[in-house]
């Protein structure tokens, strides 16, 4: 036993940590005793490497670099397909790299996490680095310099420019028919959560298609800023495919009416291309507490979307108020549960008229579930046990019921919150969402597509069979980080590499 620390402060830690040690143990033996599931430890392992030699080390190197290139020869000959349908704008005389050999560039710059155009242009031209690259990929016969990207998407049409995310959402509708997302399906549909972020701002006036802002209301401190739209497959066990994105631009129109692009106006253009892209495919739809009114749900149900909308409380008061006038006459309509570490009580209202419009003309029928839900945790500072509530409601498109509350608000509408996870993963976990690439509004979107079609790919690539272990074990960034080491270093054996390439793969996800 270690002897009493003279500073009190030291001591005081020391209790605190034993008292919150004990109290861990307390919890767990509640939780098993009540049939609850304790919290998973979100952390990695504190630990030091298991590989003990030089060569087990390139071993494992050699194995995850495989691994990952599988899932990226199986995508990559239709998806650079697909990108040679993009008129190229350039002087056939003066053109050097082919133009899929030039987005391709740009596609593994998101990969290995580059960090700017800069960094990218330094780092991918070294000389292990390029080799193992193009041992890799083959199609890339010499490097481009990451200005021949700009100059590109620069030039490019903005039509054309779009056919880049097009390209992204083809391979989507490929995984679809090939039906790899089916496990994920809830209540038979695929759930796509939509929500706003804004990318990056600036003091000056960059582009004409820039929103501004005025801070504390003075016309001088006027901010420049660019907001985007998103939408994501937001499926059960942290499957995130980003699917489709939708700029907020300040076109000519708006500068006569004085009025901005909003987000509810982006979401009906989204809505629109999102059916044309998908006209068959049921799809349930998960917003934000932004988007419970009545010309959102009027476009839902004319596009046969179901839909789960957050509902505040102080959203659509006659709503809560026929709600809570009904419930009292329903008293049967409740369900309890325990769900991993947490006992949850629902209780729903359906058959609710919702009128909205001139004169409250137009009328939409929605259905309300609360779920109300408390839990056990340690107290930080005092290492007590203490319990914590929480309350979360939302408008449904379907009637509820004790068969289908749990799939459509556990694992349909709480896990909109996996485009958020997908947004702060893009802004802060390496693929510089917030960084501009480019002062050319259809550069600067080409590059945001490029980076989005880069996550995609490398979102497919943790979730197969070999690679989750990794990710559990060295984690999303370290993996990446793990590979990028790999292939800037004499790591690979190019012989195995290039009898990889001769095989067919398939796509095979946890």
């Amino acid at each position: 036993m270690g002897k009493p620390s003279r500073r009190p402060r030291r001591e005081a830690r020391k209790q605190n940590w034993k008292e919150r040690k004990e109290a861990r143990k307390e919890l767990r033996r509640r939780l098993a005793e009540q049939g609850l599931k304790s919290p998973e430890r979100p952390t990695l392992s504190n630990r030091k490497s298991e590989l003990r030699t030089v060569e087990e080390e390139q071993a494992e190197r050699q194995k995850v670099v495989e691994e990952q290139l599988k899932v990226y020869r199986n995508i990559l000959p239709g998806l650079l397909k697909r990108l040679e349908k993009i008129k190229d704008p350039r002087n056939p005389k003066t053109v050097k790299h082919k133009l899929t050999v030039v987005l391709l560039y740009g596609i593994l710059t998101f990969v290995f996490h580059m960090t700017s155009r800069r960094e990218a242009n330094r780092k991918m031209s070294m000389p292990v680095f390029l080799e193992n690259l193009q041992a890799m990929f083959p199609e890339l016969e010499s490097l481009p310099h990451n200005d021949t990207l700009n100059r590109l998407l620069s030039n490019i049409e903005v039509e054309q420019v779009d056919q880049i995310e097009a390209t992204q959402v083809e391979l989507v509708q490929k995984f679809i028919r090939n039906k790899k997302f089916y496990r994920y399906l809830v209540e038979r549909c695929y759930p796509i959560a939509i929500d706003g972020t804004q990318k990056f701002q600036r003091e000056y006036c960059w582009s004409e298609e820039c929103l501004e802002r005025h801070p504390k209301g003075e016309e001088e401190n006027t901010q420049y800023y660019v907001y985007v739209l998103e939408a994501n497959l937001v499926f059960p066990k942290g499957v995130n495919i980003p699917l489709l994105s939708e700029f907020l631009e300040y076109t000519k129109d708006e500068l006569v009416t004085n009025k901005q692009d909003c987000e509810q106006k982006a979401f009906k253009r989204l809505a629109g291309r999102l059916k044309e892209y998908f006209p068959r495919l049921p799809i349930m739809v998960l917003l934000d507490g932004l988007y419970p009114n009545g010309p959102v749900i009027e476009l839902c149900r004319k596009n046969n979307w179901q839909f789960m909308i957050v509902l505040q409380d102080k959203s659509l008061p006659a709503v809560w108020e026929e709600a809570e006038g009904l419930r009292k006459l329903q008293p049967g309509q409740t369900m309890d549960q325990a769900w991993g570490n947490r006992w949850q009580h629902f209780w729903w209202v359906n058959e609710i008229e919702y009128c909205y419009g001139a004169n409250q003309r137009k009328k939409q029928t929605v259905h309300l579930v609360v779920c109300e839900e408390r839990w056990e945790e340690i107290d930080p500072k005092t290492g007590e046990i203490v319990t914590k509530t929480s309350r979360h409601a939302w408008i449904s498109s379907e009637p509820l019921s004790k068969k289908n509350v749990h799939a459509r608000c556990n694992l349909a509408a709480r896990y909109r919150w996996g485009i958020e996870n997908n947004i702060l993963v893009e802004k802060h976990h390496g693929y510089q969402y917030e960084h501009c690439f480019s002062y050319n509004w259809n550069a600067m979107k080409g590059y945001h597509y490029l980076m989005r079609l880069a996550h995609l790919l490398n979102n497919l690539a943790q979730k197969t069979i070999c690679l989750a272990e990794k990710v559990r074990t060295m984690g999303v960034r370290g993996l990446v980080q793990f590979i990028r080491e790999t292939c800037s270093g004499p790591w690979l054996d190019k012989t195995r590499i290039q009898q990889l390439l001769t095989q067919n793969h398939q796509l095979r996800l946890e």
